[in-house]
């Protein structure tokens, strides 16, 4: 480049450079002062004692200056620093008020879902445990209500001392009146009492006279119905001997006992009877009967023979196709026999040829150039 580099000078640089010019003037006007005999007094150096004094003097200004200007600096510092901490307090109160008021205008506990968990002044909103007496919410097992613990308990109590005062008195009442009912009782008992006492006399006399004459009457009756229970039971058992006697007549007459094998014909058609008064088959009914049963043998003989020639025949033919299909099978066994055979000898020689051709390939391979292999292979493949 055209300019030099340029070098940058820092402060502790230059405190160095001040410094070491100072100890540098300083040793050479302390040599000065040394090595001037015309100013130089034995036993000290008075100007080298005054300068020291007036360097500490200034040094002791300088630190002065120094300590005034840091604590300056300090209460510049403590000023600002406290400004800030003002300003800094003032910004988080407006920031504490600003969300403050907003939490009082748009979230305010009233609309948070748990507030009903959390709110202070639930007692107060709560509804008591029964407003009255017909409250729907006093169910059995809420145990809010019992027999004489309602709200009206007092003017309940009054109505009740009231009523039992009007009770009281009407019973003293009813008393003095059951008591007068009693004694007109009373008096109307005797009085009816000694009437009662008149008439039963009066009918006793009469019930007896009214006896003796039942008991005429009733002996009176008594002898005509034994009469008359006499006569009755000679006509019942003269007429239950008739009776007996048609009875036995009838039964010596009549079907049941000569078996007339007429009566018991149906009117519903020859070929019914009523069970009650049959007496049996005749020998023709029998006779058919049992030629029927014969013919119905014969018949089942017969059936049963064609039923045994027919299972002869199907067993005959299950034997032949069962033997047409055991030979049905072998000749399939002996193709496929052939087939395996004809099949592992051609397997057979081409395995042969195959080893042969390989044998044939490794010893070209041996013994010639590939090249030549390649040109004797494509020439045997062409």
């Amino acid at each position: 480049s055209r300019f030099p580099a340029m070098e940058i000078a820092q402060p502790r640089d230059l405190e160095r450079y001040l410094s070491l010019a100072k100890r540098t003037h300083g040793e050479l006007c302390r040599q000065k002062r040394i090595f001037n005999a015309r100013n130089r007094i034995i036993g000290g150096d008075t100007d080298a004692w005054d300068a020291q004094v007036h360097d500490q003097k200034i040094k002791e200004a300088t630190e002065k200056a120094r300590h005034e200007t840091f604590a300056a600096e300090m209460r510049q510092n403590d000023k600002i620093t406290c400004i800030l901490e003002g300003r800094e307090r003032r910004d988080r109160k407006s920031l504490c008020k600003a969300i403050n008021d907003f939490q009082q205008t748009f979230q305010k506990p009233e609309t948070r879902r748990e507030f009903d968990l959390s709110d202070p002044l639930a007692l107060r909103k709560d509804l008591p445990a029964r407003q009255s007496d017909n409250d729907i919410r006093n169910t059995v097992s809420g145990m809010q209500k019992f027999m004489g613990e309602d709200l009206n308990f007092h003017e309940r109590k009054k109505f009740q001392e009231e009523q039992n005062r009007e009770w009281s008195l009407q019973q003293q009442r009813e008393r003095e009146s059951a008591r007068a009912h009693q004694r007109c009782a009373e008096d109307l008992y005797f009085k009816t009492r000694l009437q009662f006492d008149e008439t039963a006399k009066h009918l006793q006399s009469l019930e007896s006279a009214t006896r003796k004459a039942v008991c005429a009457a009733v002996k009176e009756f008594n002898r005509n119905q034994a009469t008359e229970s006499v006569e009755r039971k000679t006509r019942e058992k003269k007429q239950e001997q008739e009776d007996d006697l048609a009875e036995i007549s009838n039964l010596l007459r009549g079907d049941l006992l000569s078996e007339n094998p007429q009566q018991a014909a149906s009117s519903f058609g020859p070929h019914r009877v009523v069970p009650d008064r049959w007496k049996g088959m005749t020998r023709e009914q029998l006779e058919q009967i049992r030629l029927v049963q014969k013919q119905q043998i014969q018949e089942k003989l017969r059936l049963r023979e064609e039923e045994w020639q027919r299972d002869r025949d199907w067993d005959r033919q299950r034997v032949q196709r069962a033997r047409s299909t055991l030979l049905l099978e072998r000749q399939q066994k002996r193709q496929q026999r052939d087939l395996r055979r004809a099949l592992d000898c051609a397997n057979l020689s081409l395995a042969k040829e195959q080893r042969s051709q390989k044998k044939y390939m490794e010893e070209v391979c041996t013994n010639q150039p590939t090249e030549d292999y390649f040109t004797q292979f494509n020439t045997g493949s062409r």
